[in-house]
């Protein structure tokens, strides 16, 4: 399962939720962050950002009142 975390104009999170790795996947099989964020954007609106259970990237795994930062793409408290 792939996690998404919804930003606020801030970049701060709002929530964090579960998407099905399927809907990441493209017309290859290749899972795509884009694919994700298009998924969440269509169901629930607003700006989302995948971020890692295991903190295997973005830094640490983003949870409600984190802030993205896109200059060194990831959450932090």
């Amino acid at each position: 399962m792939a996690h998404f975390a919804e930003l606020d104009e801030n970049n701060v999170v709002l929530r964090v939720i579960v998407v099905n790795n399927t809907e990441l996947l493209d017309a290859n099989g290749v899972e795509q962050e884009a694919l994700g964020q298009a998924f969440c954007t269509n169901l629930l609106g607003s700006n989302w950002k995948q971020t890692s259970y295991s903190a295997a990237f973005r830094k640490n795994f983003a949870g409600v009142g984190f802030t993205y930062d896109p200059v060194l793409d990831e959450f932090n408290l």
